[in-house]
């Protein structure tokens, strides 16, 4: 996701896709494992979007 997009969601829309990108992360994890990963860059970019959500979320928190 961009940044652009994440700006334009709802408080209750982040938290929704928050929890879907840790349960993805966490299937990516158990997939690494087994060695049934197809992309394994698909971990980093989820990693990257948690944190993009998590900052944007705590700036319409505080504001």
């Amino acid at each position: 996701m961009k940044k652009q997009e994440i700006k334009k969601l709802t408080k209750d829309q982040i938290l929704k896709n928050l929890d879907k990108f840790k349960k993805d992360l966490f299937n990516f994890r158990f997939q690494k494992i087994n060695s049934q990963i197809t992309n394994p860059a698909k971990i980093g970019e989820t990693k990257k979007n948690i944190a993009r959500l998590k900052t944007i979320l705590r700036g319409k928190i505080d504001a």
